[in-house]
C-alpha cells in the first residue's frame, strides 16, 4: 500500500537559486528530448523511445556541465515524464480519444523534479538532496517507521517549496464497519451538498469571492511591459491569488469529508460525468468552484482508511423521481420544490434527490432501507455534525 506525505521545505537564497536552476535544467532536457522525438519521427520515421535518450544522455554529460550538476536519476526520470507522455498519447489515439501531442513546457508548466529512488534522506528535521545540501524541513505529521520511501519529488508553488514523499507501506487490513448510518448525497451549486437527512452545506463559492480581487490583479498585469521585472513580480501576485483560492477550496473539502465520514459509514454520491458537464459554458465555472469531483475524492479514501464505505450511484432522474412513492414528477431546473401529485409528499428538491440517491445506493449494496434513515433526525440522535462544522467553514 502506498501513501503520499507533503511537507514544506524551506531553502536558503543560495539553495533556491540552485533548485530553480535544476528546475531549468531538467526543463531544457524534457524539451529537447520531445524535439530530437518530433524530428527524428517526421524526417526518417525513426521513433526514439527512453532506452535511445538515456544511453544518449550519458554521452550529453561529458560536456555539458549543466547536465553534470544535477542528480543523474533526476535526469533520468525526466525522460521517463517524457516517455510516460508519448505512452499515454498513443493510447488515447488507439482508444479514439483526443490525442493530446505532448507539448513544450515553459517556465510557468515544468514546476517539479523528483529522485526517484536514492540523492535525498531526512536527518535531525532536515531534507538532505544531494549536490545540494541540507535543507530546512517542517515534518508536520511523522513517516511510519515501517513505511519505506519510494520515489522523492520536490515542487515550486510560486514562492513557496514542498517535497513529497511516496511512501511504501505493509498492506493493512482495515476492520470494515458495521453498517449502521447511511446518507445519500446531493451535489448541486447553490448549496454543495444536500444530505438526505435535510442538512444542507453552503456553497462558499471560494473563486467567486475573490473575483473582485483577481480582476484587479489580472489587470495590472496587463499594464505591465512584457518582459520587465514589474510583469514578473505581478506575475506572481496573480499566481499566489490563484493558490489561495485553491487551497480554500482543498481545504474546506477536507473538513467537510472528514465530518461526513465520521459520522456515517456508508456514503452515498452520483457518479457525476463532470468532464461533460463542464461544457455547458453557462455553468462550467461555478462547476470547477463547486469542485464535486474533489470532495468525492477526498471523501473516499478518509472513508477507505476508517472501515467505511463510499459508493456511486447512476444520477439519472434523481431529480425527478418521488422518494416516497418512486414515480416521476417532471420538473424544471428553476423548480426548487417537489411536490408529487400521486401520493402528496412535498419536500425540498434536492433533499428529494439525495433520498434517491440513498435509495439507489442501498439497493446497490444488497440491503433494503433501515427504518432509522426515514426518520433524519434519528441516525445521529438528534445531535447534528453540521453545528460542528459551522465552526470551522463557517456555514
Amino acid at each position: 500500500m502506498q501513501r503520499t506525505y507533503r511537507f514544506r521545505i524551506y531553502p536558503s537564497d543560495e539553495q533556491e537559486e540552485e533548485l530553480g536552476q535544476w528546475l531549468n535544467v531538467c526543463r531544457h532536457l524534457y524539451n529537447d528530448s520531445l524535439a530530437e522525438r518530433k524530428e527524428a519521427y517526421e524526417r526518417d520515421k525513426i521513433t526514439i523511445n527512453y532506452y535511445d535518450q538515456a544511453n544518449a544522455l550519458k554521452a550529453a554529460k561529458e560536456t555539458d556541465e549543466r547536465l553534470r550538476a544535477v542528480h543523474s536519476q533526476v535526469l533520468q526520470d525526466v525522460l521517463r515524464r517524457l516517455d510516460k507522455s508519448f505512452q499515454n498519447f498513443f493510447r488515447r489515439v488507439k482508444n479514439g480519444e483526443k490525442p493530446g501531442y505532448p507539448r513544450f513546457k515553459s517556465q510557468d508548466r515544468f514546476m517539479s523534479f523528483t529522485f526517484p529512488q536514492s540523492g535525498y534522506k531526512i536527518e535531525e528535521g532536515k531534507l538532505i538532496l544531494s549536490k545540494i545540501g541540507a535543507i530546512k524541513l517542517i515534518q508536520h505529521r511523522a513517516i511510519p517507521e515501517e513505511g519505506r520511501i519510494k520515489t522523492c519529488t520536490i515542487k515550486r508553488d510560486v514562492d513557496q517549496w514542498y517535497v513529497t514523499f511516496v511512501v511504501e507501506l505493509p498492506d493493512m487490513v482495515v476492520e470494515k464497519k458495521e453498517l449502521k448510518s447511511a446518507v445519500g448525497i446531493d451535489l448541486g451549486l447553490n448549496e454543495i451538498a444536500t444530505l438526505s437527512t435535510g442538512e444542507k452545506v453552503e456553497n462558499p463559492r471560494w473563486l467567486r469571492r475573490s473575483e473582485k480581487k483577481l480582476a484587479k490583479v489580472q489587470r495590472r498585469l496587463s499594464r505591465k511591459k512584457k518582459g520587465s521585472k514589474n510583469r514578473q513580480k505581478q506575475k506572481t501576485v496573480v499566481a499566489k491569488t490563484h493558490r489561495k483560492i485553491r487551497n480554500q477550496r482543498t481545504d474546506f473539502n477536507h473538513k467537510i469529508s472528514r465530518e461526513l465520514v465520521n459520522h456515517y459509514d456508508l456514503i452515498i454520491f452520483e457518479d457525476l460525468k463532470v468532464k461533460n458537464m463542464l461544457k455547458n459554458p453557462y455553468l462550467a465555472k461555478s462547476i470547477s468552484d463547486a469542485s464535486w469531483n474533489q470532495l468525492v475524492n477526498f471523501t473516499t479514501y478518509k472513508a477507505e482508511w476508517a472501515g467505511g464505505v463510499v459508493e456511486l450511484v447512476n444520477p439519472n432522474g434523481t431529480s425527478q423521481l418521488c422518494s416516497g412513492c418512486g414515480i416521476e414528477v417532471k420538473k424544471s431546473l428553476a423548480a426548487r420544490t417537489h411536490h408529487c401529485p400521486y401520493c402528496g409528499l412535498m419536500m425540498d428538491r434536492d433533499e428529494n434527490a439525495a433520498l434517491n440517491i440513498l435509495n439507489r445506493g442501498l439497493k446497490k449494496i444488497g440491503q433494503g432501507l433501515p427504518e432509522s434513515i426515514t426518520t433524519p433526525v434519528e441516525i445521529l440522535a438528534g445531535e447534528s455534525w453540521k453545528q460542528e462544522a459551522t465552526q470551522l467553514v463557517g456555514w
